[in-house]
């Protein structure tokens, strides 16, 4: 099989022919037919998450190059392990990426995505930018009938962690406001997400025009060009004081800055986007302020299951999803890096 690969961290990658692998035991083989191209991609491409003051978090070591990467994956089931009795061949699937070791208190509570000890597919073992991927048990595929071809992908990670994020809300009622944070793929997830979840009045901020557009026509109530500076005022006037919470699906300095200034006193900021840098608030602040501030990471097994049902239902409108050849893998991530991509990326082998 042909995958594209990193063969050598921050360059670009390199077309490499494996042997097709044989699922054993309960593993199930996907043909891939569409993959999903995630920020934290471009991260891992690097080789590092940037941490502020030219600090960095490696990430390198954690990969086997040749590394396959890709972790919102959709494919045809084309052979099964002598052990799965509950995935048929020719079924249509996509594959839960957040794996754990399966044997840690974490794990058997259900929440393996937050493993010490991960197998996620794309990350430490090999992903979908290749012909096949082999998911490691049958229970991590999932059906995703009723869901476009190429949009169903996207839902494994952009999907997911924009659904994920907004679960963690707490004691939002029909009169507050909320507020979106970055329009980017999983921003835009996060709001035709939050459309679905809440009954408030829905925010939304980007320093891109064209996004800020693109969220209005999403359903977005009023939108904030965070390059005005006098956009946060005109943020707190039509909010009567800020909004109850705020997803930040950049994670930039700047975005988290402009998130908590966005957010009442008792209000809530979560976390999620991965762009980096550092952040800093004075201790007292923060019982001073009553606002919590949280990170959030995709979603576990059963949360993606939630999310699936909501979208089959039609309760949330798609994203704009733009399909390449998976030889555009390296221009995407490049793409990805210069913030030019509106909605979401999946290459076809």
């Amino acid at each position: 099989m042909k995958s594209e690969a990193i063969v050598e961290l921050g360059k670009p990658l390199q077309t490499i022919e494996t042997e097709t692998p044989e699922p054993k035991g309960n593993e199930v083989l996907l043909k891939i037919t569409h993959s999903g191209v995630c920020h934290s991609d471009v991260h891992i491409h690097d080789g590092y998450f940037d941490l502020g003051g030219g600090n960095k978090l490696p990430v390198g070591a954690m990969l086997n190059l040749p590394h396959t990467m890709g972790h919102e994956i959709e494919g045809e089931v084309v052979s099964i392990g002598p052990e799965v009795t509950e995935v048929e061949i020719g079924s249509h699937v996509v594959a839960y990426p957040w794996i754990g070791c399966g044997e840690c208190a974490t794990c058997k509570a259900g929440d393996e995505h937050y493993c010490n000890a991960p197998r996620q597919l794309g990350i430490q073992l090999p992903g979908g930018f290749a012909d096949y991927c082999i998911v490691p048990d049958s229970k991590y595929v999932l059906d995703y009938e009723g869901i476009r071809p190429g949009l169903a992908a996207t839902y494994m990670c952009s999907g997911l962690t924009a659904f994920g994020a907004l679960k963690k809300f707490v004691n939002i009622s029909d009169d507050d406001h909320i507020l979106i944070m970055g329009l980017g793929g999983v921003g835009m997830m996060g709001l035709q997400f939050a459309r679905a979840l809440f009954n408030c009045k829905i925010l939304a901020a980007d320093i891109d025009p064209n996004k800020l557009q693109a969220a209005k026509g999403a359903g977005a109530d009023e939108v904030y060009d965070t390059s005005d500076e006098l956009s946060i005022k005109k943020l707190l006037e039509d909010t009567g004081g800020g909004v109850k919470a705020t997803a930040d699906f950049v994670g930039a300095e700047k975005t988290v800055q402009y998130s908590l200034d966005s957010t009442k006193k008792g209000g809530q900021v979560v976390v999620v986007g991965l762009f980096g840098g550092a952040f800093q608030m004075p201790i007292p602040m923060f019982p001073l302020s009553a606002k919590s501030i949280g990170g959030s990471f995709v979603g576990n097994l059963e949360e993606t299951k939630e999310m699936l049902e909501l979208v089959k239902q039609g309760k949330v409108d798609p994203i704009p999803v733009s399909k390449r050849d998976i030889k555009e893998a390296t221009q995407t991530l490049d793409d990805l890096r210069d913030g030019s991509i509106t909605g979401r990326v999946v290459l076809q082998p």
